[in-house]
Protein backbone atom coordinates (compact mmCIF):
# COMPACT_ATOMS: atom_id res chain seq x y z
CA UNK A 1 0.00 0.00 0.00
CA UNK A 2 0.97 3.67 -1.18
CA UNK A 3 2.67 5.52 2.21
CA UNK A 4 1.02 8.15 2.28
CA UNK A 5 -2.47 6.76 1.58
CA UNK A 6 -1.38 4.68 4.81
CA UNK A 7 -1.35 7.94 7.08
CA UNK A 8 -4.12 9.36 5.14
CA UNK A 9 -6.20 6.18 6.42
CA UNK A 10 -4.90 6.45 9.99
CA UNK A 11 -4.82 10.47 10.50
CA UNK A 12 -8.63 9.66 8.86
CA UNK A 13 -9.63 6.99 12.02
CA UNK A 14 -7.90 9.16 14.91
CA UNK A 15 -10.23 12.11 13.35
CA UNK A 16 -12.95 9.54 13.50
CA UNK A 17 -12.67 8.92 16.85
CA UNK A 18 -11.19 12.18 18.41
CA UNK A 19 -15.11 13.29 16.25
CA UNK A 20 -17.02 10.67 18.40
CA UNK A 21 -15.63 10.94 21.48
CA UNK A 22 -16.48 14.58 21.28
CA UNK A 23 -19.97 13.92 20.27
CA UNK A 24 -19.92 10.98 23.59
CA UNK A 25 -18.97 13.49 26.37
CA UNK A 26 -21.15 16.77 24.52
CA UNK A 27 -24.03 13.92 25.35
CA UNK A 28 -23.39 13.75 28.85
CA UNK A 29 -23.74 17.48 29.62
CA UNK A 30 -26.71 19.49 29.77
CA UNK A 31 -28.65 20.12 26.55
CA UNK A 32 -30.70 22.92 28.26
CA UNK A 33 -30.59 25.26 31.21
CA UNK A 34 -32.62 23.40 32.87
CA UNK A 35 -34.49 20.34 33.20
CA UNK A 36 -36.60 19.96 36.23
CA UNK A 37 -37.93 15.95 36.72
CA UNK A 38 -41.59 15.43 34.95
CA UNK A 39 -44.06 13.98 37.75
CA UNK A 40 -44.28 10.82 35.94
CA UNK A 41 -43.84 8.92 32.40
CA UNK A 42 -44.44 5.70 30.27
CA UNK A 43 -41.58 5.14 29.13
CA UNK A 44 -38.77 3.41 31.17
CA UNK A 45 -34.89 5.72 30.75
CA UNK A 46 -31.35 6.12 32.71
CA UNK A 47 -32.44 8.76 34.34
CA UNK A 48 -35.78 11.35 34.49
CA UNK A 49 -37.77 13.63 31.44
CA UNK A 50 -37.90 17.17 32.03
CA UNK A 51 -40.84 19.33 32.55
CA UNK A 52 -42.14 20.84 29.69
CA UNK A 53 -40.23 24.43 30.13
CA UNK A 54 -44.15 26.09 30.62
CA UNK A 55 -44.46 24.03 33.56
CA UNK A 56 -41.28 24.98 35.50
CA UNK A 57 -41.18 27.14 38.29
CA UNK A 58 -38.99 28.39 41.45
CA UNK A 59 -40.12 25.60 43.29
CA UNK A 60 -38.77 22.89 41.54
CA UNK A 61 -35.06 24.36 42.55
CA UNK A 62 -36.23 24.12 46.40
CA UNK A 63 -36.38 21.46 48.99
CA UNK A 64 -37.31 21.47 52.49
CA UNK A 65 -36.78 17.31 52.69
CA UNK A 66 -33.51 18.10 54.76
CA UNK A 67 -34.71 20.81 56.73
CA UNK A 68 -35.95 18.76 60.09
CA UNK A 69 -33.94 15.92 61.89
CA UNK A 70 -34.86 12.21 60.78
CA UNK A 71 -36.31 9.50 63.30
CA UNK A 72 -33.15 8.64 65.38
CA UNK A 73 -35.43 5.70 67.35
CA UNK A 74 -33.88 2.52 66.27
CA UNK A 75 -30.99 0.11 66.52
CA UNK A 76 -28.54 1.99 64.98
CA UNK A 77 -29.28 5.32 66.75
CA UNK A 78 -29.42 7.23 63.79
CA UNK A 79 -31.09 8.29 60.60
CA UNK A 80 -30.54 9.35 56.86
CA UNK A 81 -32.20 11.30 54.69
CA UNK A 82 -31.41 11.68 51.19
CA UNK A 83 -32.48 13.92 48.20
CA UNK A 84 -32.34 12.72 44.82
CA UNK A 85 -33.74 13.80 41.37
CA UNK A 86 -36.76 11.45 41.95
CA UNK A 87 -38.29 13.88 44.71
CA UNK A 88 -35.84 16.81 44.18
CA UNK A 89 -36.75 17.89 40.23
CA UNK A 90 -34.10 20.73 40.48
CA UNK A 91 -31.74 18.11 40.56
CA UNK A 92 -32.39 16.41 37.05
CA UNK A 93 -29.29 16.35 35.08
CA UNK A 94 -27.23 18.04 37.13
CA UNK A 95 -25.72 15.19 38.53
CA UNK A 96 -26.50 15.96 42.26
CA UNK A 97 -27.39 14.69 45.25
CA UNK A 98 -27.60 15.90 48.82
CA UNK A 99 -28.00 13.99 52.19
CA UNK A 100 -28.64 14.75 55.49
CA UNK A 101 -27.30 12.30 58.22
CA UNK A 102 -28.83 12.81 61.91
CA UNK A 103 -26.85 10.55 64.75
CA UNK A 104 -27.61 10.45 68.67
CA UNK A 105 -24.95 9.89 70.77
CA UNK A 106 -23.02 6.63 70.45
CA UNK A 107 -25.04 6.24 67.40
CA UNK A 108 -23.70 5.14 63.45
CA UNK A 109 -24.24 5.25 59.96
CA UNK A 110 -23.66 1.93 59.38
CA UNK A 111 -21.23 1.19 56.42
CA UNK A 112 -22.44 1.46 52.77
CA UNK A 113 -21.15 2.28 49.61
CA UNK A 114 -22.80 4.39 46.69
CA UNK A 115 -21.94 2.26 43.77
CA UNK A 116 -22.22 5.49 41.25
CA UNK A 117 -21.21 8.59 43.77
CA UNK A 118 -18.41 9.84 45.65
CA UNK A 119 -19.70 11.76 48.59
CA UNK A 120 -18.54 14.94 50.54
CA UNK A 121 -19.88 15.52 54.00
CA UNK A 122 -19.48 18.43 55.91
CA UNK A 123 -20.19 18.05 59.92
CA UNK A 124 -22.80 20.98 60.43
CA UNK A 125 -23.17 19.78 64.28
CA UNK A 126 -21.32 18.01 66.75
CA UNK A 127 -17.95 15.51 66.86
CA UNK A 128 -18.00 12.85 64.55
CA UNK A 129 -15.13 9.75 63.59
CA UNK A 130 -15.54 9.01 59.93
CA UNK A 131 -13.81 7.33 57.77
CA UNK A 132 -13.59 4.68 54.47
CA UNK A 133 -11.94 1.69 53.35
CA UNK A 134 -9.89 0.83 50.30
CA UNK A 135 -9.55 -1.53 47.84
CA UNK A 136 -6.49 -2.93 49.84
CA UNK A 137 -8.37 -2.64 53.16
CA UNK A 138 -6.58 0.01 54.51
CA UNK A 139 -8.94 2.26 57.17
CA UNK A 140 -8.65 6.12 56.39
CA UNK A 141 -10.19 7.65 59.48
CA UNK A 142 -10.63 10.73 61.16
CA UNK A 143 -12.34 12.86 64.07
CA UNK A 144 -14.53 15.67 62.66
CA UNK A 145 -15.69 18.82 64.47
CA UNK A 146 -18.13 20.97 63.47
CA UNK A 147 -17.54 22.75 60.09
CA UNK A 148 -15.25 19.88 58.89
CA UNK A 149 -15.21 18.61 55.93
CA UNK A 150 -14.21 14.72 54.37
CA UNK A 151 -14.41 12.93 51.44
CA UNK A 152 -15.37 9.44 50.33
CA UNK A 153 -14.34 7.90 46.76
CA UNK A 154 -16.95 6.56 44.89
CA UNK A 155 -18.26 3.08 45.61
CA UNK A 156 -15.90 2.72 48.71
CA UNK A 157 -16.88 0.89 51.88
CA UNK A 158 -17.66 4.48 54.60
CA UNK A 159 -19.24 4.90 57.63
CA UNK A 160 -19.95 7.71 60.33
CA UNK A 161 -20.56 7.33 64.14
CA UNK A 162 -20.59 9.89 66.80
CA UNK A 163 -18.38 10.77 68.88
CA UNK A 164 -19.40 13.27 71.07
CA UNK A 165 -21.82 14.51 73.73
CA UNK A 166 -24.93 15.75 71.62
CA UNK A 167 -26.40 14.36 68.21
CA UNK A 168 -25.00 15.09 65.45
CA UNK A 169 -25.62 16.71 62.12
CA UNK A 170 -24.35 15.64 59.03
CA UNK A 171 -24.85 17.13 55.01
CA UNK A 172 -23.52 15.42 52.49
CA UNK A 173 -23.26 16.53 48.50
CA UNK A 174 -22.95 13.54 45.71
CA UNK A 175 -22.17 13.50 42.44
CA UNK A 176 -24.72 11.68 41.06
CA UNK A 177 -28.48 12.39 40.64
CA UNK A 178 -28.82 8.70 41.42
CA UNK A 179 -25.85 7.59 43.89
CA UNK A 180 -27.34 4.52 45.32
CA UNK A 181 -27.32 2.73 48.55
CA UNK A 182 -25.22 -0.74 49.54
CA UNK A 183 -25.29 -1.75 53.30
CA UNK A 184 -23.50 -4.26 53.69
CA UNK A 185 -25.34 -5.61 56.45
CA UNK A 186 -28.69 -5.62 54.60
CA UNK A 187 -27.15 -6.98 51.81
CA UNK A 188 -25.95 -9.91 53.84
CA UNK A 189 -28.36 -10.16 56.25
CA UNK A 190 -32.10 -8.99 55.09
CA UNK A 191 -34.26 -8.70 57.95
CA UNK A 192 -36.96 -10.71 55.80
CA UNK A 193 -34.93 -12.39 53.17
CA UNK A 194 -36.92 -14.26 50.06
CA UNK A 195 -37.93 -17.79 50.57
CA UNK A 196 -35.62 -19.01 48.06
CA UNK A 197 -32.40 -17.04 49.76
CA UNK A 198 -33.40 -17.75 53.17
CA UNK A 199 -30.73 -21.05 52.77
CA UNK A 200 -27.91 -19.02 51.57
CA UNK A 201 -28.32 -16.00 53.82
CA UNK A 202 -28.19 -18.47 57.19
CA UNK A 203 -25.18 -20.42 55.54
CA UNK A 204 -23.30 -17.34 54.95
CA UNK A 205 -24.36 -15.75 58.54
CA UNK A 206 -22.78 -19.17 59.83
CA UNK A 207 -19.81 -19.01 58.44
CA UNK A 208 -18.92 -15.14 58.81
CA UNK A 209 -19.72 -16.54 62.48
CA UNK A 210 -17.15 -18.97 62.53
CA UNK A 211 -14.84 -17.32 60.37
CA UNK A 212 -15.06 -14.40 62.90
CA UNK A 213 -14.32 -16.86 65.89
CA UNK A 214 -11.44 -18.52 64.30
CA UNK A 215 -9.39 -15.00 63.55
CA UNK A 216 -10.13 -13.98 67.37
CA UNK A 217 -8.89 -17.40 68.50
CA UNK A 218 -6.03 -17.38 66.57
CA UNK A 219 -5.43 -13.52 67.77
Amino acid sequence: MNPNRALGIVSFIVSSMTFFEVLIAADNENLEDVCPTAASTALFINGYPCKSYANISASDFKSSKLSTPGDMDNFHRSAVTLATAADFPGLNTLGLSVARSDIEVDGLVVPHTHPRSAEMMYVSKGVVIAGFIDTETNLFQKRLREGEVMVFPRGLLHFCLNDGFEAATVFSVLNSQNPGWVSIADALFPSQPNVDDADVVNKLRTRLIASSMGSHLRG
